[in-house]
């Protein structure tokens, strides 16, 4: 079920109304609708693969008991182990399975034998990835004593399932989101508008900016072989506003559409293109997955500890996994590659930490060398997208080949202008409020109602007037 559909703009109010108005008392049949309303949510797309959040459930849960009740060192690992690998064993079989079949093949095809391929007809269940580790991330902390194991299945199964994120993020930790299923929720109107407030610049990002730079990046892309040099950078430009403004647009509308319950979700995204290096980049994009990969795989590597070489050695892991985390291709091997690449020199001079506060803090404007900063950093961003975007390795490199051509200082062939007016508006919006969790969070308090409400009518009705043509947000393939 899309967040952008008819089907969840009637979703929506009847859990909403069975939530507040029907079960508002009872703490335990509130957190029961949240489980059912989640699978209704998530069998939309397909029912059958309802059965593996609740297998990861059911298993995860009693991996929590059973830690809680075990002081035996090697029973506790055994423990642990039996999550990772029932949790990673899932998500490796349905996303990487035919992977590593193929290259397995391609390996003993270099050296004259051939091998029939058995490959299978698998579907990728929307959000394993996400679901996945947050689930483990749970089983981790349990194990580590860092957080104490449930013994309400309900709850649990709650925090595993949570509709609003559960498909394309936040990757919540359950320190933070399971303990909110404990405690009875009061509705709270301010948080419920402010809420609103969030759903309605997601649907901006994805609907007006994000859907519209999607068709003419796949445009470009798909016949990328007859676009001038300008045309192509133009692509990969829009590609990058494509991303950004469906991933974080999701994001937000998932942290708003949590509002409306009751809880807070972590802040996913935070202005990263207005950073001024990779690292501080890294800082502000996908923040639970960062964050993730950080606490749960860069630290325990020894992080930024030891050697240059142990740190080096950290680095290119975390990006590596990073980038196969996305999906079963090399392009995004070699993406996560990349940017380990650019982060290495940062790393190398101790510069990794140097901007961590928001860009021109307590001025209006960006100094030049800020301006200047910032524009590298995109523009390493966006060559590092079309790694991203391309089927495979030799037309992302056949892309970047084509943009070193004179071509590049004549006018594009594709000039949307309603779509450029689009994003220099979303830019100076997203640069007007990029002190704030989300971008028009408190960004027109100073003004009276009057004009907040007609300012928000107004971008409700460029999304119903500009809306570009549905597409799937582009995180459900992962």
């Amino acid at each position: 079920m899309l967040f952008n559909s008819i089907d969840f703009a009637v979703f929506l109010p009847i859990v909403f109304i069975l939530y507040w108005f029907v079960l508002g008392r009872h703490l335990k049949y509130q957190n029961v609708l949240i489980v059912v309303a989640s699978y209704v949510f998530y069998g939309w797309w397909d029912w059958r693969f309802l059965s593996l959040i609740l297998f990861s459930t059911l298993v995860d849960y009693a991996v929590g008991i059973a830690l809680s009740k075990s002081e035996d060192t090697t029973k506790r690992k055994l423990l642990l182990w039996l999550s990772i690998i029932v949790n990673l064993g899932f998500l490796g079989f349905f996303k990487y399975y035919n992977f590593f079949l193929d290259n397995f093949i391609e390996a003993f095809s270099f050296f004259g034998r051939d091998i029939q391929p058995n490959t299978l007809n698998i579907i990728l269940p929307v959000g394993i990835s996400f679901y996945t580790f947050q689930t483990l991330s749970y089983t981790i902390d349990v194990y580590k004593r860092q957080l104490e194991p449930t013994k309400n299945f309900i709850s649990f199964a709650a925090f595993v399932s949570f509709f609003p994120q559960l498909v394309a993020g936040p990757i919540e930790r359950a320190s933070n989101l399971l303990p909110q299923f404990y405690v009875k929720r009061h509705f709270d109107y301010n948080k419920a508008v402010d809420g609103l407030r969030q759903i309605l610049w997601g649907l901006f990002k994805k609907v007006v900016i994000a859907d519209n730079c999607a068709y003419f990046a796949n445009v470009i892309f798909d016949g990328y072989e007859t676009y001038s040099a300008s045309t192509l950078v133009l692509g990969a430009v829009f590609f990058a506003f494509q991303i950004y403004g469906d991933f974080s647009g999701y994001s937000d509308i998932a942290i708003g559409v949590s509002k409306l319950f009751g809880f807070n979700l972590k802040q996913n995204f935070a202005t990263p293109y207005f950073s001024r290096d990779m690292a501080e980049f890294w800082r502000r994009w996908h923040i639970s997955l960062s964050t993730w990969f950080r606490d749960y795989l860069y630290i325990p590597l020894g992080g930024s500890k030891g050697s240059k070489g142990n740190q080096i050695r950290n680095v290119f892991i975390i990006f590596i996994v990073s980038g196969f985390w996305h999906g079963a291709n090399w392009t995004f091997i070699f993406w996560g590659v990349l940017n380990a690449v650019y982060f290495l020199p940062l790393l190398l001079r101790n510069k990794n930490r140097v901007h961590t506060n928001v860009v021109a803090q307590n001025s209006m404007l960006p100094t030049v060398k800020e301006l200047l900063q910032m524009l590298l950093t995109f523009g390493l961003t966006v060559l590092a997208w079309v790694f991203f975007r391309a089927e495979n390795l030799p037309m992302a490199f056949d892309y970047i080949a084509r943009i070193a051509d004179l071509s590049l200082f004549t006018m594009p062939q594709v000039r949307p202008t309603d779509l450029f007016i689009f994003i220099i508006l979303f830019l100076g919006i997203e640069w007007a409020g990029r002190r704030n969790l989300y971008a028009i969070e408190s960004l027109w308090f100073k003004y009276p109602k009057p004009i907040r409400l007609f300012i928000y009518y107004s971008i409700a009705m460029l999304i119903f007037l500009f809306g570009g043509k549905t597409q799937e947000f582009i995180y459900f393939q992962f």
